[in-house]
């Protein structure tokens, strides 16, 4: 067995019906490319070959009464690959509006947690007839944006033909009495962790502290103003789905001498900055983003999460783009440097200490005037070489994160 950390746990205690923390990815495939051409059985026991190589698509939850730990995760013996997987049919015209509409009905919808927690439609009869769609759904506590790119990665290949990669080891079995000891062993060390914890904590807000009086931190939480968009969530999701070309992007990286994150979060202000100004609701101060920042190469904590967040102003309230570019860039470096100063694990070491009637209350808290933040910006870098998703040609990728209340 494998037990999750506070950090994976975190994703499942804050999950609601309406707030179901899903980790999606839509590929676009092109079908043309399949050995054998493409039937919908061909395709399923393509995926069944690759499932020996991908454990996270065999574990499951589990837990006790008894467990005063995390609960854990373990070998799903029951496994049945036709539960996880959904044929379904594009409605007319197929195109891209269709594709929305379906893709964001399938991100709210939530996992089942009596079996492992992913899922994958299989989307035909689009517009074209050699392309299919497909939306892998995996929650959040199983992966991160890094730990889903290494997933979809045992589902590809550089060639339409690759070779099944090798079986991977699963978490194995788990006894509930051995969960109970286990997470009475995990409880009772607590207290020595918090001990670390705290002088970390406190050498931290000195810090931040002193970085405040110069000027040099990140945006705090809680500082966002509120707007129309900021408030209580449903589970109906809109999805909508563009394209830029690189090469533009990196011109202007170049002409400003920011970065491609940097240009990134300068659309996007751009964009909400032209919605609300058409409602008559822009802030006049500026609207607040929290940025999932990666620290794999850098945490030796265990879990599969291994994120923390720095929160940053996307400078909405600045009408010239020019201006407002060069004062995100700016913001940007001092966040960057601020979360580097916090370090990689104080999130995570935090996040043990919290349980379910901790973190499940989080979605029943009033929004306040001033939100914890408005709205989640993240990008990640696409594949540099083309890819085949078990045999079709990748021809577009877009991930697709959960939506928090209040941003």
């Amino acid at each position: 067995m494998e037990r999750l950390s506070g950090l994976d746990a975190f994703f499942l205690y804050l999950e609601t019906p309406a707030q179901p923390m899903n980790v999606c990815c839509v590929l676009e495939l092109d079908t043309s490319t399949m050995p054998g051409g493409y039937r919908y059985k061909r395709f399923h026991a393509a995926l069944a070959r690759h499932l020996q190589a991908v454990p996270e698509f065999r574990m499951k939850l589990a837990d006790t009464q008894l467990n005063l730990d995390h609960p854990v995760w373990v070998d799903d013996e029951g496994f049945e690959l036709r539960r996880h997987v959904h044929r379904v049919g594009l409605p007319a015209p197929g195109g891209r509006h269709e594709l929305a509409e379906m893709c964001g009905h399938i991100a709210g919808l939530a996992l089942d947690r009596d079996r492992p927690l992913w899922e994958m439609w299989v989307i035909e009869g689009g517009a074209r007839n050699d392309s299919v769609t497909v939306m892998l759904k995996v929650h959040h506590a199983v992966v991160d944006g890094v730990g889903g790119a290494n997933l979809l990665a045992h589902l590809c290949s550089f060639q339409a033909d690759g070779p099944v990669p090798l079986p991977a080891r699963g978490a194995g079995p788990g006894h509930p009495l051995q969960i109970a000891t286990s997470g009475l062993m995990g409880f009772a060390l607590r207290p020595l962790r918090l001990a670390t914890v705290v002088p970390a904590t406190i050498r931290t807000l000195a810090q931040t502290v002193l970085r405040a009086r110069e000027g040099r931190t990140m945006a705090a939480p809680f500082s966002a103003p509120p707007t129309p968009f900021n408030g209580n969530v449903t589970r109906h999701r809109n999805v909508a789905f563009t394209q830029l070309d690189m090469r533009d992007v990196k011109r202007v990286k170049q002409r400003f001498g920011v970065t491609v994150n940097d240009v990134v979060v300068a659309l996007c202000a751009g964009v909400l900055r032209r919605f609300l100004l058409e409602r008559g609701e822009l802030p006049d101060t500026p609207l607040v983003a929290t940025v999932p920042v990666s620290v794999h190469e850098k945490s030796d904590r265990p879990g599969r999460n291994q994120t923390t967040w720095m929160f940053c102003r996307v400078a909405s309230q600045i009408g010239d783009p020019a201006e407002r570019i060069r004062a995100i860039a700016k913001g940007n470096a001092a966040a960057k440097d601020h979360t580097a100063a916090v370090g990689p694990t104080l999130l995570h070491d935090w996040t043990q200490f919290g349980g379910p009637t901790m973190f499940s209350s989080l979605p029943r808290i009033p929004i306040s005037r001033s939100p914890a933040y408005n709205l989640i910006l993240s990008n990640v870098p696409g594949p540099q070489t083309q890819l085949y998703f078990l045999g079709c040609r990748v021809d577009a990728m877009c991930p697709l994160g959960p939506i928090l209340g209040g941003a």
